[in-house]
């Protein structure tokens, strides 16, 4: 991993960051992962593991590799929404850095990174880092920052308070196309504010092949519905509507039919199986949080002086 000398001065004391990872089934990636971790400089405050479906093989892998960490363990599939919600309430820091089973940062400072920009930028609810793939080209760090609708979760540090003050993640085994979308939409409702920097990197080991999975198709499409009918005011679900056929098109022309019937026969279950978490925004954040999506807004990276104001 590169790094590279960061820090806002001496001006205020560094803030304390937990990380958090989720876990499945993939043993060596998680492993991997957790290395990452512990060779940072600083290294984060703690790390918090949660492990799903009861796969206890991993269970076992995590405390031998790493007896000194916290480990949460669901004995039924929560997804990787569920997991981070049980982190976030079990962590201890202010600060809570979120990654997947096989994402990690990029630099060996990255979390006096995190810490600096939050320092530099208060008023951010979430801060997602530049995230790259297998067989990507690696980008330069660069202190460039836009504020925008949405983010990463596993590449990405939460304010915890702002966390559980939206209520965190509706849990959903496969949560393609939900998870982050429905969290970053009741942050925006709430008046809180997502900033993306490529002062920040995350390297996220896959070439993206699982997405083409029939169960991912499938729940692509109904996790839609659900969002729609979650959180969109009845006078906008034909919104809901036209994105749920935007995305059968999508999976049309690049060959993913094998699922999109299962999707929209799942759709009424889930949304039943959901409906006690009915909490609708406003049509106008509804439509702030799609222009936003549209066009993210630029930044300036704040100087030292700035934050010392």
């Amino acid at each position: 991993m590169a790094g590279s000398g960061t820090g806002a001065g001496d001006m205020t004391p560094m803030p304390r960051i937990s990380a958090i990872v989720t876990a499945y089934d993939r043993i060596d990636q998680t492993l991997g992962t957790l290395q990452h971790l512990r060779s940072c400089e600083p290294a984060p405050a703690e790390v918090l593991v949660h492990v799903d479906g009861n796969q206890q093989a991993c269970v076992a892998a995590v405390r031998s590799a790493h007896p000194d960490l916290t480990v949460l363990v669901s004995e039924s599939r929560v997804g990787p929404g569920g997991g981070r919600n049980r982190l976030m309430t079990a962590a201890s820091c202010d600060l809570v850095a979120s990654f997947d089973d096989d994402s990690y940062p990029i630099d060996r400072d990255y979390f006096g990174r995190v810490a600096e920009v939050f320092l530099r930028f208060p008023q951010a609810s979430v801060v997602t880092a530049s995230v790259f793939h297998a067989n990507e080209n690696i980008e330069a760090a660069a202190k460039t920052v836009e504020w925008l609708a949405d983010f990463s979760g596993g590449a990405c540090a939460y304010r915890r308070e702002h966390y559980l003050e939206a209520g965190g993640y509706v849990p959903l085994p496969t949560a393609y196309g939900m998870e982050e979308v429905d969290l970053a939409l009741r942050l925006h409702a709430n008046g809180r504010r997502i900033l993306r920097t490529a002062w920040l990197r995350v390297y996220h080991d896959t070439d993206r092949a699982r997405h083409a999975d029939p169960r991912v198709t499938a729940a692509s499409i109904a996790n839609i519905v659900l969002l729609t009918y979650l959180r969109y005011p009845l006078s906008l679900w034909g919104i809901g509507l036209w994105q749920c056929l935007n995305r059968i098109q999508w999976l049309l022309r690049h060959g993913r039919r094998r699922g999109v019937l299962r999707g929209l026969w799942q759709s009424p279950a889930l949304v039943m199986s959901h409906r006690q978490q009915r909490d609708t925004v406003s049509a106008s954040a509804l439509r702030s949080y799609f222009r936003l999506r549209r066009r993210s807004v630029m930044a300036p990276w704040l100087s030292a002086a700035a934050i010392s104001e």
